[in-house]
């Protein structure tokens, strides 16, 4: 069972969209219009043009397009802000917040129009934050999934709870957990493809898929193919195998 898959985006609108033309080439090559592609979360923060990235995602899925759109704990954050700004992701450091430069939330709401979101009062940010994202966009982030599985794999934004069934994981794992899911080799059953912690490439584990190959500090959104647990990155060429 073929699937494609998109790493993290972080508001990189073009990054996006050339990770979709290596897609449409490789779907060219082998006849398939159908097999899914599974955006692995992170569309928003850091990057220049999240609102954008949404908008994107949004109209390709209402076209029809196989599309599934995963969540992020970057994703989870706007949401939170956007329903009150003293929510704090239970998962995030106590002397960071969302707005801080470290997570990007300033140029996610740049993108919508919002005025100096970094250097005014939260309260003032925040209704203009209300009034600037269109509430489709804020159902959608809403809405969006924690886990897809499909064939031989599952997708995550950051990993899994190593030795915990995939429907008894918990939203603040999929979207958060680090070294107790990178550290662990053992084989989960299911070739697990997340992003979440930063590479330089996308990489193969035998385990595990990481994907994330730092959009957000100026390196590309990646595209594999995924056949069994057989991965392909899809570059200018076409296909490159990555094997553990």
């Amino acid at each position: 069972m073929r699937a494609y898959a998109i790493g993290d985006i972080h508001g990189h609108l073009d990054l996006l969209q050339a990770a979709h033309e290596r897609i449409a080439a490789d779907r060219a090559a082998t006849g398939d219009a159908t097999a899914p592609v599974i955006h692995i979360g992170d569309l928003v923060d850091r990057g220049p043009d999240s609102r954008g990235v949404i908008a994107y995602l949004m109209a390709g899925i209402a076209a029809g397009a196989p599309w599934v759109v995963l969540k992020g704990n970057h994703d989870r954050m706007f949401s939170y802000f956007l329903e009150t700004p003293s929510r704090r992701d239970p998962k995030l450091r106590a002397d960071l917040s969302w707005l801080h430069p470290r997570l990007g939330g300033g140029p996610t709401l740049t993108s919508y129009g919002v005025h100096a979101p970094a250097d005014r009062p939260e309260a003032a940010v925040h209704a203009d934050a209300l009034a600037a994202v269109p509430q489709a966009h804020r159902d959608f982030l809403d809405g969006l999934p924690v886990l897809h599985r499909h064939g031989q794999a599952v997708f995550v934004h950051a990993g899994i709870r190593p030795g915990v069934a995939l429907d008894a994981q918990t939203e603040d794992d999929l979207t958060w957990i680090r070294h107790d899911f990178l550290d662990d080799p053992r084989d989960h059953g299911l070739l697990v493809v997340h992003g979440h912690t930063a590479v330089d490439r996308a990489t193969h584990y035998g385990n595990r898929l990481n994907i994330d190959s730092s959009a957000a500090y100026g390196g590309p959104v990646s595209a594999v193919v995924i056949e069994g647990r057989d991965v392909w990155l899809l570059g200018a060429a076409g296909r490159e195998p990555l094997r553990p």
